[in-house]
């Protein structure tokens, strides 16, 4: 009987000695860098946005141009209010099977609709990234009606 008790204070005493356990937060995930991003971009602060960016944009891009091709983006959440939601993930193959993670998102206020307006897409180099290699706006033909094509 006394070994349980033996135990149980040394594990007490251990617990006082180190101290509480403290659970350590890793890097954020793409999906949290993407949705951080695009809300930098919809309340126009693109310096926060900017700092997403990889560093192969950054170096290739100023924060000027950035700001002036992010601008598109962020009128779009003016017009359908900033509230986006996610649309959709996946793998996006490109030329010489060069392999983009994307996320694609759409804004709240196209929920309702039959088909989204535009689409919020930020890609990043790999699935290893948290960094945004490419960004943009993406608008979405709306199928005509039949009154409109006179069928």
């Amino acid at each position: 009987m006394q070994l349980p008790r033996f135990l149980f204070l040394m594990m007490l005493l251990t617990g006082l000695v180190l101290g509480p356990t403290v659970a350590v937060a890793g890097p954020p995930s793409q999906m949290q860098v993407a949705r951080q991003f695009l809300l930098a971009v919809l309340r126009a602060d693109y310096a926060s946005a900017y700092g997403l960016l990889a560093p192969e944009v950054t170096q290739a891009v100023s924060r000027q141009q950035f700001q002036a091709a992010a601008q598109s983006l962020h009128h779009a959440g003016q017009r359908y209010q900033p509230a986006f939601e996610l649309y959709k993930f996946g793998l996006r193959v490109g030329e010489g099977e060069d392999v983009r993670r994307f996320y694609a998102f759409t804004f709240k206020a196209d929920t309702l609709a039959a088909t989204p307006h535009v689409q919020l897409d930020v890609s990043f180099r790999d699935s290893a990234a948290t960094r945004v290699l490419f960004f943009g706006l993406i608008p979405i033909n709306q199928p005509r009606s039949p009154a409109a094509t006179g069928h």
